[in-house]
């Protein structure tokens, strides 16, 4: 498989919708099938990169000296073992959420054209916003994915995210295209997620609406805060794992074709 066609920047304006929980499920998923990915943290907050065992605040090159120019970045090593590598985030982000300079949308792209043929994929966590951060992500890019919640807030602004895929595709990046749409955070039993679902289904079309749900689970949180991959928790967090494991499939078939 050639360079075109690995990177996946994961994608919504809407903050609490579980993009970097998706992410890091997703790069759980192919290390346990045995495939190598770069995680790229876009979000100031530098969740990703703390979850992966890197410390945003002790990091001197992260992703912000890639946007602002001076760096094209450096990759390390995740605390999660082998497969696993992490493009860190800093607070220094922020200074970046505006771009300056010429084509400034372009510097990650530029990154990353050197070093994703290492990798199975590349997965970009971008921040819950749709400026200069993301712009860079889509960019880089060949899929977006997005990320929702099955809830009338989760859904609100899924038209400003596909319209910006939409710009980005006719003005800097013609190779990006909408990968899918993933529901996070399912409820076992709820009339209203399912109804917004549907609503979700018919405004974006069946076959982009991935399945299967990602269920809403208590062990998500405690993976989170103890830092590890989802599977490693074996049968506690079997259904989750299972669920990961279809959508890094479904996305490995997209990234070959």
């Amino acid at each position: 498989m050639g360079v075109v066609g690995r990177i996946v920047a994961v994608v919504n304006q809407k903050g609490g919708v579980g993009k970097t929980t998706v992410t890091l499920g997703l790069a759980s998923a192919a290390q346990a099938a045995g495939h190598r990915v770069l995680l790229v943290d876009l979000d100031p907050q530098a969740s990703t990169s703390w979850v992966l065992g890197v410390e945003p605040g002790e990091v001197k090159e992260s992703t912000a000296e890639i946007l602002d120019g001076s760096h094209t970045g450096v990759v390390y090593e995740s605390a999660w073992g082998e497969g696993i590598d992490v493009l860190p985030a800093s607070q220094r982000l922020q200074q970046q959420e505006i771009g300056k300079g010429r084509n400034p949308e372009r510097r990650l792209s530029a990154a990353l054209a050197a070093i994703a043929a290492d990798y199975d994929a590349v997965l970009i966590d971008c921040p819950p916003s749709l400026g200069n951060l993301t712009l860079n992500g889509l960019t880089a890019a060949q899929h977006a994915l997005v990320v929702v919640e099955p809830s009338a807030l989760g859904l609100r602004g899924i038209t400003a995210v596909a319209d910006l895929i939409d710009e980005v595709w006719g003005s800097s990046n013609p190779d990006l295209d909408l990968a899918g749409v993933v529901v996070n955070k399912m409820p076992a039993v709820s009339a209203e997620a399912e109804r917004r679902t549907e609503e979700l289904t018919r405004n974006v079309g069946k076959k982009a609406v991935w399945s299967p749900a990602l269920p809403q689970r208590v062990i998500i949180n405690q993976a989170i805060a103890e830092r590890r991959a989802i599977h490693s928790y074996g049968y506690r967090a079997q259904d989750i794992s299972q669920a990961f494991d279809a959508l890094w499939a479904k996305l490995r078939k997209r990234l070959k074709d």
